[in-house]
């Protein structure tokens, strides 16, 4: 029993005396060496490694250092042979293939080797938050003596190496692509040894020689190329070898997240590539488009697109070129559009349906390109040089004078192919309804593009007024889905509320012309009236009322309309409109019977030969019977006389004249009795009058602009004044210079703001 406790204590006091590092360290070195070279290390001996270190860490407190000096003498020692074997390569591929191998090895050992020092770690970091900074002290030596030794001697010419493979693959030569992949991960992973930096030896060696050998290679060989092959097939060499570094990048340089190594080589490529050659690329633009290419148009704006304001070159391109193509169709085929607006509108379609086409093809839509498109074919939309519309100078509130100035005749042609539609005409009889609405749809969408919307909606209203006044609409439906269409694509509200109007005005005047037929069966008058009561404020027109001398059969028909129209709305008074109100006479001459349908203007010049129809009857003689003024005397029989569209007009005038202006008070007008076609003679205004109301819409509208940004600013500059007018104006019409300052005198005449004092180009509202 004493002997057994004497044997016990003895071996407590033996493992007491070997906890020395002096005493443990023989018996851990052959591990640690065996675990270096990866030879086999039995299960005993990985077990007794981390009891070795754990005893001497619990009973030395200078064994962590002892250890880590004892270690690092073994790494270094290891990795000088290494380092000897390595080099006994000569050959620079043999050579890459040897370190690589060796690294593979070292750098799984630093995974397993610090394993039984965890407590060597333990012992020596205070606090504890430091290891997770600094990561495993032991796993750091290896990295680090591997770092100074070897790795700086020979990382020069690994990276050479390393590069002349890359070399001879871009040249189109094959090689073992793992050669430089482990030259990369050598770097990346010696990296992680910084503490700030996790990639700073990566990037200060590998990423900064491999893109500055990329841009190197690409110096070299682009112009060569270039010279060689010209400026398209560089394209396509340019694109395909930005599209190979980029999949080579994604091989060889890191990606980890939040490395940019792949970027900074896509950008530097970039710059060779593309940038250093971008002036000779965007020359090649303008034959391309010209040529229709949309596939090298495409392969430019993909290249050129990488740079910044790479792609300006190429809108400007474009931009001409859609302006000048337009226009020099437009002036090809003037003859023809000028006469007809459907011919007009088809043309403006193929033309924005092949712009379009271009772009979405060359370009894939995108926005930059639609602008240029956009910018360039308002510009032919707006052109007023093949054909114009004169509108009048306006001078203070009223438009007057003899000065025009040229638009684009196209809202007008717009206007008038939207009548030829919506109209009973030979187009829209052979028309569906789906091609209606698709034509019609064609006309907003050019419409879009017009600059002056005022003219358009002063034209369409016109039509619209005829069209319903006539009852010559070929679909209802139709018309009021075009007001609708109207107001979807940014009309006024105020304008299409007043063209809303018009249609409830009349279908309640449909309902009042059944009461009045019934109020007055069995009465000629219930067949021969018709009534249309319009409210002034949605169907008002430029011209004044007109008086007109009435033959007795109508004046007494009025008389039976105000009564049955008083007798259903107490309070209210009728303004009765002649030149919007149109009849339908009785002609008949030796060739036969006709029934006219004229104007009530018309219809009082004609009916002055009703009881004399043999007569030469003088001009003066004619303003007497009519009493109509002037102005719309020589408007009305001259659309007798020499009507455009009828050959053999109803009116034959001695002598003849070549214009209105031409009538004398002596002129002699008689029938023609050989008059044979049948026109409806319609209510539609002289242009003139139309002109000059446009002119003094936008006098009023720039009046009340006006007004409206002082009330808003107070006070403000003349600049200021006249950006946000235009502003505000800008999607009906833009308006002159010119009409801006008179306006402002006319304002500032009438009270409604002054100049500032000590400002003269300052303007103060006044309340």
């Amino acid at each position: 029993m004493a002997s057994a406790t004497s044997s016990t204590q003895s071996a407590l006091l033996k493992g007491q005396g070997s906890t020395k590092f002096s005493d443990r360290w023989p018996q851990m070195r052959p591990v640690v060496l065996k675990l270096l070279k990866q030879e086999h290390v039995t299960r005993n001996e990985w077990q007794d490694l981390f009891w070795d270190v754990h005893s001497v860490c619990s009973w030395d407190e200078k064994a962590p250092t002892k250890i880590q000096k004892g270690l690092e003498d073994e790494i270094l020692c290891f990795i000088k042979n290494v380092e000897t074997s390595v080099l006994s390569h000569r050959e620079e591929s043999a050579l890459l293939k040897a370190y690589i191998a060796e690294w593979t090895k070292y750098f799984t050992q630093c995974e397993y080797l610090p394993k039984p020092f965890q407590a060597m770690e333990m012992e020596a970091t205070k606090p504890p938050k430091k290891k997770s900074q600094e990561g495993n002290k032991v796993q750091l030596l290896m990295l680090n003596s591997w770092n100074c030794s070897i790795f700086s001697a020979i990382k020069d010419q690994l990276l050479s190496a390393a590069m002349k493979l890359l070399y001879k693959e871009r040249s189109g030569e094959a090689f073992d692509s793992q050669l430089v992949i482990g030259v990369r991960e050598s770097f990346v992973n010696l990296s992680t040894a910084e503490t700030t930096n996790k990639l700073k030896i990566y990037q200060e060696y590998f990423e900064k020689t491999y893109i500055a050998a990329a841009c190197d290679f690409y110096k070299t060989h682009a112009p060569v190329y270039l010279a060689e092959n010209g400026v398209q097939n560089y394209m396509k060499y340019a694109d395909q070898k930005l599209h190979d570094e980029e999949r080579r990048a994604e091989k060889y340089l890191e990606t980890c997240r939040g490395c940019l190594s792949v970027q900074q080589l896509r950008d530097t490529c970039t710059e060779v590539l593309v940038k250093d050659h971008s002036q000779a690329i965007a020359d090649e633009c303008p034959s391309l488009i010209a040529a229709n290419d949309v596939e090298k148009l495409g392969l430019m704006f993909s290249l050129l697109d990488r740079i910044d304001k790479g792609v300006d070159r190429m809108l400007a391109d474009l931009e001409g070129f859609i302006m000048q193509s337009g226009l020099d169709d437009m002036k090809a085929c003037a003859s023809v559009i000028t006469t007809d607006s459907e011919k007009y509108v088809e043309e403006l379609l193929n033309q924005f349906n092949r712009f379009s086409k271009l772009v979405r093809e060359a370009f894939k839509d995108d926005p930059r390109f639609l602008t240029a498109r956009d910018k360039a074919y308002k510009q032919v939309v707006n052109d007023s040089s093949i054909f114009s519309l004169d509108l009048p100078s306006a001078k203070s509130r009223q438009a007057a004078g003899t000065k025009t100035h040229p638009e684009s005749k196209c809202p007008e042609l717009l206007a008038i192919y939207c009548d030829m539609l919506l109209r009973k005409t030979p187009l829209s009889k052979k028309l569906t309804s789906e091609d209606i609405e698709s034509r019609l749809k064609d006309v907003l969408l050019v419409l879009k593009y017009v600059q002056n919307k005022d003219v358009f909606m002063r034209y369409h209203k016109t039509h619209l007024t005829r069209r319903l006044i006539l009852d010559t609409s070929a679909d209802s439906e139709k018309e009021e889905s075009m007001v609708e269409w109207l107001r979807d694509v940014g009309m006024p509200a105020e304008y299409v509320n007043k063209l809303a109007r018009m249609f409830q005005d009349i279908r309640v005047s449909e309902g009042l012309n059944q009461e009045f037929k019934e109020s007055y069966k069995g009465s000629p008058v219930a067949d021969l009236v018709n009534i249309k009561v319009l409210n002034a404020g949605a169907w008002s027109r430029s011209s004044e009322r007109v008086p007109v001398s009435l033959q007795s059969e109508l004046e007494d028909y009025v008389g039976d309309v105000e009564d049955f129209y008083k007798g259903k709305h107490n309070g209210r008074k009728l303004y009765w409109h002649h030149i919007m109100s149109n009849g339908v006479i009785v002609f008949q001459n030796a060739v036969g019977k006709y029934e006219l349908e004229v104007t009530t203007f018309q219809m009082a010049v004609l009916y002055v030969w009703n009881q004399r129809p043999d007569d030469k009857i003088s001009y003066e003689s004619l303003r007497l019977a009519t009493e109509l003024p002037d102005t719309e005397l020589r408007k009305t029989l001259w659309s007798l006389v020499a009507f455009p569209k009828i050959k053999r007009q109803v009116l034959v005038c001695e002598p003849a004249v070549k214009n209105a202006k031409d009538f004398e008070d002596t002129s002699l007008f008689f029938i023609n009795y050989d008059f044979g076609i049948v026109r409806v003679l319609t209510t539609e205004k002289t242009k003139e009058e139309d002109n000059e109301g446009i002119v003094a819409l936008r006098v009023l509208r720039t009046q009340e602009a006006i007004v409206k940004i002082m009330k808003m600013r107070k006070q403000i500059t003349n600049t200021a004044l006249q950006i946000e007018l235009v502003e505000i104006l800008k999607n009906m019409f833009i308006p002159p210079k010119k009409m801006i300052k008179e306006q402002i005198e006319w304002l500032i005449e009438h009270k409604y703001m002054k100049r500032d004092e000590d400002k003269i180009n300052t303007f103060v509202y006044l309340a």
